[in-house]
């Protein structure tokens, strides 16, 4: 079975995660998912495939060959998609040979996707414009498996051990939390974790979450003057006028990193703002930290005390400090890449992956593009020649660590 086939198959599990849900998996169809990776493995002979409570898969293919010495390799997904976007009733099509033009994907609602240009000729997995595809992180996990039937069924391809993890509720940073590192076993490893086919990315953001609580006071509007009235509403608008506008994700790219304001609760007696705080420069995180605190100290003298409350959450670090001792991971992906026929790009990710964190557990792990892009959105997609090159491309990782 082909990587695409794979990840058509793997739409038809639900598996949106819920930041709203402390349980882990966050959504019951990310189990089911798991225990279907974990029948699919078992009937490739992978007979040690386990999945436990909280839907962490794990999977060792065995060395075939006795004089293999090399480092113990792994590869790593996830099982969840965003929920923000509608995730339920994916309908998956195959455009075959694209033209290069605009896409319609669904006529009825005039959802259009713009040219891709440099995928003509190629096919395109797209949905019917309702939905997300939820090739972030489906095509990773359909490579992953991709390649385990490969090594399962050709002897000619000797390698040592390769282990295999997939994970739940990536998307609301917490893929890495009850992750078993020992269990999982192996020295060194790779997500496979969106993006075009030939990326390869050791370096994320450092992420802080924060949470700004204003206490308002509510009082009849004809007599608010006198009776001293502080409306919150007023004070969240106050509070995110005060952040530096040119640095909201729509202003900024590359290595810049931003406020992001998440969404806004708010009456008059209370208000209550999510922000996402990402700069990829360790010094610049606490310069934006350090700055929602001064915008809460002002507003409080403004006010008074207790009117604004910060509550500031790390959530990972830029994981380049450490890859950088373990280099030998992006030399071999790069030439992993290029004899799959790619053309390698170095890139930063402007998020983070479960790699992220596993590195500062100890596990180091870079990314690699999936062949797939659009990501949490309607116009997402994958490119089906570009899978069949990411399986080639892990393959040749494997290979590279015999």
């Amino acid at each position: 079975m082909r990587a695409y086939e794979r990840l058509i198959k793997y739409t038809e599990f639900e598996t949106g995660s819920d930041e709203n849900n402390l349980n882990c998996p966050s959504s019951p169809e990310q189990l089911k998912l798991a225990e279907y990776l974990v029948s699919e493995l078992k009937g490739m002979g992978i007979d040690n495939a386990t999945v436990d409570e909280n839907s962490y898969v794990y999977a060792k293919i065995p060395a075939n060959s006795e004089t293999i010495t090399g480092k113990t390799i792994g590869f790593i997904a996830h099982l969840d998609t965003i929920s923000d976007v509608e995730f339920r009733n994916v309908r998956p099509k195959v455009i075959e040979n694209y033209d290069g033009n605009e896409i319609v994907l669904n006529e009825e609602n005039k959802v259009i996707m713009p040219p891709l240009e440099k995928y003509k000729g190629c096919s395109l997995v797209v949905t019917d414009g309702m939905t997300i595809l939820g090739a972030d992180n489906k095509a990773g996990i359909a490579e992953i498996m991709t390649m385990a039937e490969r090594l399962m069924n050709d002897p000619t391809i000797l390698h040592g051990e390769v282990c295999i993890g997939f994970t739940p509720d990536e998307e609301i940073n917490r893929g890495a939390e009850r992750f078993d590192i020992v269990k999982f076993g192996a020295d060194y490893a790779y997500t496979l974790d969106g993006g075009d086919f030939g990326q390869v990315e050791y370096e994320t953001f450092n992420a802080v979450n924060a949470k700004v609580t204003i206490k308002g006071k509510s009082v009849h509007t004809g007599t608010a003057k006198q009776g001293g009235m502080k409306n919150a509403n007023n004070i969240a608008m106050e509070f995110d006028s005060m952040l530096p506008e040119n640095e909201r994700p729509e202003y900024t790219e590359g290595h810049e990193g931003f406020y992001h304001l998440m969404d806004v609760t708010s009456d008059v007696e209370k208000a209550e703002m999510r922000y996402l705080l990402r700069d990829f420069d360790s010094t610049k995180i606490k310069i934006k930290r350090a700055m929602l605190e001064k915008v809460a100290e002002f507003l409080n003298t403004k006010y008074g005390n207790g009117t604004v409350k910060v509550e500031l959450f790390d959530r990972y670090q830029n994981m380049a400090e450490m890859i950088l001792p373990h280099m030998h991971l992006i030399e071999n992906a790069k030439e992993a890449v290029k004899n799959a026929g790619g053309e390698v790009e170095v890139c930063a990710i402007r998020g983070g992956t479960d790699g992220a964190q596993l590195s500062f557990m100890g596990l180091p792990c870079p990314n690699l593009g999936t062949g797939s892009g659009n990501h949490h959105g309607r116009h997402e997609y994958a490119v089906v020649e570009d899978m069949d090159k990411a399986v080639e491309m892990i393959i040749n990782i494997v290979k590279a660590y015999r």
